[in-house]
């Protein structure tokens, strides 16, 4: 039975502070490694010694492999803000795409292979989905509140429900990798929706038009 997840603590066994040196030096090596041999050739060995440490450290900071991992594609991820320009095909179209291009850092397999391993983990699974596939929903989240807000989207729209039909077009490409999500995609992906669900599309079609300075933009999906 596999432990508890346990991520870095600021304190050492004893009481002393750890080294916040030490624990940047392993999440980058962890990165660097996951790049160059991918996840399912990374050890705790190789790491320690691309950080210029031993295993000991690592194992004071996280009690096994994939939670190293979690943490360090936590640390690339970043934050993700949503855009705010109350164009709703406009600020969609942007959230979706910083959320495709949060997952193209991810190390190519990665995902599909961690999701494997904190899977008998419900821990482990909740934190994998915690930190790396709720921010950038959240970002599209927030972009369908205003939306809806704004009384753009019919009322009977469910929000969660769009949410996973948006999401997904992400999701599935980032965990199987059979295809890259390209911007025009995304923005086909946001006009099929939105003709479905808008209150009136043509007037969006127009503000999108107006926000982006070119009355030609979006003209192929009018």
């Amino acid at each position: 039975m596999r432990e508890a997840r346990q991520t870095p603590d600021s304190r050492a066994p004893g009481g002393r502070p750890r080294d916040a040196a030490i624990d940047r030096a392993i999440l980058d090596a962890a990165l660097e490694l996951l790049d160059e041999v991918g996840y399912t050739r990374l050890t705790v060995e190789a790491v320690a010694r691309r950080a210029g440490t031993g295993k000991p450290a690592i194992y004071r900071r996280w009690s096994a492999l994939p939670d190293l991992v979690l943490d360090a594609l936590t640390a690339r991820l970043g934050r993700i803000g949503a855009p705010s320009t109350d164009c709703t095909i406009c600020d969609l179209s942007d959230a979706i795409k910083l959320h495709v291009a949060a997952f193209q850092r991810m190390p190519p397999e990665t995902l599909a292979s961690l999701l494997a391993d904190c899977g008998d983990d419900p821990q482990r699974r909740e934190a994998f989905m915690t930190a790396l596939f709720d921010p950038p929903r959240a970002a599209v989240g927030q972009v369908l509140d205003g939306a809806l807000a704004r009384g753009d989207l019919r009322t009977d729209a469910d929000r969660g429900l769009l949410l996973d039909l948006l999401a997904s077009l992400v999701h599935y490409r980032a965990l199987f990798g059979h295809a890259v999500t390209s911007d025009d995609e995304v923005e086909q992906a946001v006009h099929t929706l939105l003709r479905g669900v808008a209150v009136d599309y043509p007037k969006l079609v127009e503000l999108s038009r107006k926000k982006d300075g070119d009355p030609q933009i979006h003209h192929r999906h009018a």
